[in-house]
């Protein structure tokens, strides 16, 4: 407002007086800065107060008698002499009319007509009617402000213009404010002000006046105003007003600022009030202004950062006496006063160079580093973000701060890779040749000193490790990764065109770092000590992986193995994340080749558990069984030894510390050794290392008597009479954490055959079987083998053979050749049945990767055959894995056929099962326990079901497997295949399985099935020879009773059968039997009236069949056994149909 210019302020001194009531203070000021605070001191010594303390009584003497002499005083004290009650009504009854005449300035309530001019008026009147006056024309502003909807505009009044009586006008406004607020709110007459001449002055002296309302008048000024206060008349008063406030106020100015912020209103003000304020400390490392413009432009508030990004777009179009200009000169000043010296981009010469004191080059000074740091980081945020084109001064200026060499300090790194992101976000600031050569020259100190950096800035994480990584991603044209590095560095978001670092790309790849100088260089790189994820920047680590993916190591024949160890040896937890790509990166490059031209270009492996799993995994591939040189692979020796399970149940419990590394390890483990990751195992675990567990293991003393593995052997080998001493060691062992009882491992396996005895107490068993659950959570695969070997029948025991786990991956069915007596021991039929699931699994594991290992001689002897025969197709690898699933399909069958053979009973259990009735037995607890494991095994799949089924097995397990079992309705689906085989037995077994089946599951499908097995017996009455159909039906026959009993509605087609059947059988023996009509039409009657088969009230029945002996019907044709089984079938149905009702 530069209208105001060459009126006097209120000081701060002035202002703070006022704001304290000090009034010795006040006493000191001088006249002039006296008379613009009369308003507040005259009603001061006039007013009642409420304070009626002495000391104040005291200080309203010193201003009465401060006020004596001045002369103004007068005319303020005249000005509180008027009923400004009835002023009041006099205004708003003016507010109403103007309201009803719609805002035009027609007739005044408070003035009427004006003789003269409006400050004549004021000059000739009294009190009142100044009053009146000034009232009348400040009301008129406020009403058309409000009626203005946002639009700005300049009112000129005379009244406000008059330099001579600006005072008088002044008092009479603080005089209305005071004693009419209700009328006058303050921030409403502020607002008004601002569309005056001279109205920041006033708003000064009113807000000076009324010292209080400071905060409350500046926050109602800054919500009401633009969004961008440098784009409009109106914006840049109200900010100029603020601007005076606040010189005012200064302590205030950082509050007014933060309203600002809050508010996203008038940018402009905030840098202008940053600008205005002087700091106590006039050393600080950065200034108030780098501060505020970093905070609003790389802080979190994406708002707040559009709004002033919007104020630097704007701002760079007006004239350079803008508040954005004032900012940049500001930034200016303080980037060249921070510049080691004046320099220029003159580039020395080689000689020049080595001089310590050349000009050119000399140091950055290491109080400025952080600041040089922040500025930095400034300038970055408003060309990326907020969009500032830099002048040339600004560029040129620039670049000799980002050139310029620091102190090896962490502060002096930090500037460095700042510096060196800058270049590569901002390229365009390197415009001639001068320039550009002294960026190389730059960029070449920052290679020489790396090292020297690194040892004496005591810091892991250097700009040597970020040079070389660029230089990797320039070689493998990574330009989005370079974009992400320099945003993470800088820590902002910058949009950079990939096509912008084609400079620095030709600089880097032919000028500064070769591919060659690269590898070379990142050898010689010293590894990180303890590298963990705790540790941040850009580490060798960064470099090592980079160059391992682009295959820099094995093209230049450089070796890596030694440096990768050695990292690996100095890494601790928490893992860093770029470790586990790291050891994958590494292993593809061990792996794969180079190129085709070039298969041996490879490196040479380490030894990790990771690294093993991962190398198995990758090496077991078909590509790479393809190839013409095999990589080496590590023996199965090798591969026992190390404790997969025991790691991966250690890496679980610290995946905060060891990040991905668990899950890589599951992944790994599921795909080479499946029968590590069952999912009992892991229901298992929770059992074993579960809350409960651990509560039992923190109850147990320390002092507690410890067993060793000698004693738990006597006590195994004293078996029966030691029993008592066994169950209390193998109690205590259940208290101990899995990880404890390795030791005790082959002390439980070796003796297990001791407990097959007869007198061995059942709880000794099932404490084994969870003392052997929890082991198999840490040493799954050591804990098979010995436990087969010593189940092993005490033939072959005598005979020292001893399996290894290569022998029961090759063969799984070795687990089931144990002794007999273990399929009648509960406890440990559980641990063989999970054992066996086990190595069916790594059978299917061994196979798959033994196929691809020897791929390569199916390849030669593929060539062999092929020659001359172009086109022809692989046919010999089909046949291989055709193979290879026939053998697995084989070995689940056999294992699922001995296990049924396993579920029938002995004669002794079944001359035992006649006499009792009990279900409570250990055949029955062993059924279920292998109905369970071929539950899963069918869900696992389905193909096996089918395979065992279309084998068939005795009769006599059907009621067991279909009740037990409850995968077994997979069976409906090929029951229909199974009836079409041309196999009798296939074919009973089928329709005997299938009367099951609609018993256990009495579903529309069963139904149909059903339905096809009737016709399907139909049919083959017609087709079968004599003999066929007696060995066909007489097994069957009977399975048409559970048809109609689960599918009632299968009545009629089960009676046409049957009478089509007996008619068959009669018309073959009706020369032989006499007595065979009567029976045909004994048939024809139950099927016509079925009711009347039974008498009501369990009577015996009107058509009785006459009774023939066991041996009779033995001797008896097969036709006439036939017929009588026919009649007996349908007697069964007509009874159970009725019983069910």
């Amino acid at each position: 407002m530069a209208d105001s210019t060459g009126l006097q302020f209120v000081s701060p001194y002035a202002f703070e007086a006022m704001q304290k009531v000090d009034v010795v203070r006040l006493a000191a000021l001088s006249d002039p800065e006296l008379r613009l605070l009369l308003p507040c001191l005259v009603r001061m010594a006039l007013c009642a107060p409420a304070d009626q303390s002495q000391s104040w009584a005291q200080d309203k003497k010193l201003i009465l008698r401060l006020l004596s002499g001045v002369e103004a005083v007068n005319s303020i004290v005249a000005l509180l002499s008027v009923d400004f009650h009835a002023l009041e009504q006099d205004a708003r009854k003016e507010q109403q009319l103007r309201h009803k005449a719609g805002g035009s300035n027609g007739e005044s309530i408070l003035v009427s007509q004006l003789q003269h001019g409006l400050t004549l008026e004021f000059e000739h009147s009294d009190p009142l009617r100044r009053l009146r006056l000034t009232l009348s024309e400040l009301l008129a502003i406020m009403n058309k402000v409000a009626d203005s909807n946002g639009e700005f505009f300049l009112k000129s009044s005379e009244l406000f213009e008059s330099p001579v009586y600006l005072e008088e006008v002044a008092d009479v406004l603080c005089i209305l404010q005071a004693e009419l607020p209700s009328l006058l709110p303050i921030v409403d007459v502020a607002e008004a002000l601002l569309h005056v001449r001279n109205g920041d002055w006033f708003l000064c002296l009113l807000v000076a006046n009324v010292p209080d309302s400071f905060n409350e008048v500046c926050r109602g000024l800054i919500k009401n105003g633009e969004r961008q206060d440098e784009e409009s008349v109106g914006g840049r008063r109200r900010t100029e007003a603020l601007r005076q406030l606040c010189q005012m106020n200064p302590s205030q100015a950082l509050n007014i600022r933060a309203m600002v912020v809050e508010e996203c209103h008038l940018p402009g003000l905030g840098v202008a009030l940053t600008l205005d304020y002087k700091p106590d400390a006039a050393d600080e490392a950065v200034s108030p202004l780098v501060s505020y413009v970093s905070g609003l432009l790389l802080g979190t508030n994406s708002k707040v950062r559009t709004w002033f990004s919007m104020f630097i777009r704007n701002g760079q179009q007006r004239e350079s006496s803008s508040v954005l200009w004032q900012m940049r000169r500001q930034l200016l000043l303080e980037l060249v006063a921070i510049l080691p010296r004046s320099r220029s981009t003159h580039v020395p010469n080689d000689g020049d160079m080595e001089e310590e004191g050349s000009s050119g080059y000399s140091g950055l000074r290491e109080e400025h580093v952080v600041k040089a740091s922040a500025l930095l980081r400034l300038y970055c945020a408003l060309m990326g973000i907020a969009g500032l084109r830099p002048t040339d001064e600004e560029a040129e200026q620039l670049l000799q701060l980002m050139t310029s060499r620091p102190p090896a300090t962490p502060a002096g790194v930090r500037f460095v890779s700042l510096s060196f992101c800058k270049l590569l976000a901002f390229p365009t600031l390197v415009s001639t040749p001068e320039q550009e050569q002294l960026m190389v020259m730059w960029l070449s100190w920052m290679i020489k000193e790396e090292e020297y950096f690194e040892s004496a800035a005591g810091v892991s994480a250097s700009f040597g490790e970020m040079l070389l990584l660029v230089a990797m991603y320039f070689h493998s044209n990574q330009l989005s990764s370079i974009i992400e590095l320099v945003c993470s560095t800088l820590g902002m978001k910058i949009a950079i065109k990939p096509s912008s670092l084609s400079k620095m790309k030709t600089i880097f790849t032919q000028e500064i770092f070769t591919e060659q100088v690269v590898t070379a260089h990142a050898v010689r790189v010293a590894v990180t000590n303890n590298l963990s994820a705790n540790i941040a920047g850009f580490l060798p680590i960064h470099c090592i992986y980079q160059l391992l993916r682009s295959r820099a190591f094995t093209k230049h024949k450089v070796s890596i193995k030694d440096w990768i160890y050695r990292q690996l040896c100095e890494t601790t937890t928490p893992i860093h994340t770029q470790l586990i790509p790291l050891i994958d990166a590494y292993i593809n490059s061990i792996l794969t080749p180079a190129s085709k031209a070039n298969p041996e270009a490879t490196n040479q492996p380490i030894t990790e558990c990771y690294f093993c799993l991962s190398f198995f995994s990758i090496a077991s591939t078909k590509q790479l069984a393809l190839m013409q040189r095999k990589p080496k692979s590590y023996s199965a020796a090798l591969m026992d030894q190390i404790p997969i399970k025991y790691l991966v149940t250690q890496a679980q419990g610290l995946q905060q510390e060891l990040g991905g590394l668990h899950s890589a390890l599951l992944r790994l483990l599921a795909t080479n050794y499946p029968h590590l990751c069952l999912v009992e195992d892991w229901v298992c675990e929770e059992e074993v290392t579960g809350t409960l567990p651990l509560l039992r293991r923190m109850m147990l003393p320390s002092n507690t008597c410890r067993y060793t593995q000698s004693q738990l052997h006597q006590a195994f080998q004293k078996l029966p009479s030691s029993s008592p001493r066994l169950m209390r060691i193998l109690e205590h062992l259940t208290l101990l954490s899995p990880g404890d009882l390795i030791p005790y491992a082959e002390a439980l396996t070796a003796s297990m055959a001791l407990l097959l005895e007869p007198a061995v107490p059942r709880r000794i068993l099932q404490t084994l079987n969870k003392l052997w659950m929890g082991l198999n959570t840490v040493m799954p695969r050591r804990l098979w083998v010995m436990t087969v070997n010593a189940l092993q029948p005490s033939a072959k025991l005598l005979r020292q053979q001893k399996y290894t786990q290569n022998d029961l991956m090759v063969d799984p069915l070795i687990v089931l050749r144990c002794d007999q007596r273990v399929y009648r021991c509960p406890p440990l039929m559980d641990i063989v049945l999970h054992m066996l699931n086990g190595y069916l699994l790594a059978s299917k594991a061994y196979l798959q990767c033994h196929l691809k290992e020897t791929a390569d001689f199916d390849r030669q002897s593929q060539t062999v055959s092929n020659l001359g025969v172009p086109g022809q197709p692989e046919t010999p690898e089909v046949t291989r894995e055709e193979l290879k699933n026939a053998l697995l399909a084989a070995q689940d069958s056999a294992a699922v056929q001995i296990l049924l053979e396993v579920c029938l009973p002995t004669s002794e259990e079944q001359q035992l099962g006649a006499t009792t009735e009990s279900l409570l037995s250990d055949l029955r607890e062993v059924q279920c326990l292998i109905c369970c494991l071929l539950h899963q095994m069918f869900i696992a799949d389905p193909n096996i079901a089918k395979l065992v089924h279309f084998q068939g097995y005795p009769q006599a397990l059907l009621p067991l497997t279909v009740a037990g079992i409850p995968s077994i309705h997979i069976c409906l689906d090929f029951i229909p295949e199974l009836l079409a085989q041309p196999q009798l037995e296939k074919q009973i077994f089928a329709i005997q399985l299938l009367s099951y089946l609609c018993t256990q599951y009495a579903l529309p499908k069963s139904l149909s099935v059903a339905r096809l097995a009737i016709s399907v017996m139909g049919t083959l009455l017609t087709v079968l020879t004599r003999p066929k159909r007696f060995s066909f039906f007489m097994p069957t026959l009977p399975c048409l009773v559970a048809f109609c009993q689960a599918f009632p509605p299968l009545y009629d087609d089960v009676a046409a059968l049957l009478v089509q059947v007996g008619q068959v059988c009669a018309s073959d023996v009706a020369t032989k039997a006499r007595d065979i009509d009567p029976l045909i039409a004994r048939l024809q009657y139950l099927k016509e009236k079925p009711q009347e088969a039974v008498v009501p009230g369990g009577g015996s029945s009107k058509l009785t069949l006459p009774q023939k002996t066991a041996e009779e019907l033995g001797g008896a044709d097969p036709d006439v056994q036939l017929c009588y089984c026919v009649e007996a079938t349908f007697m069964d149905i007509i009874s159970s149909t009725l019983h069910g009702l």
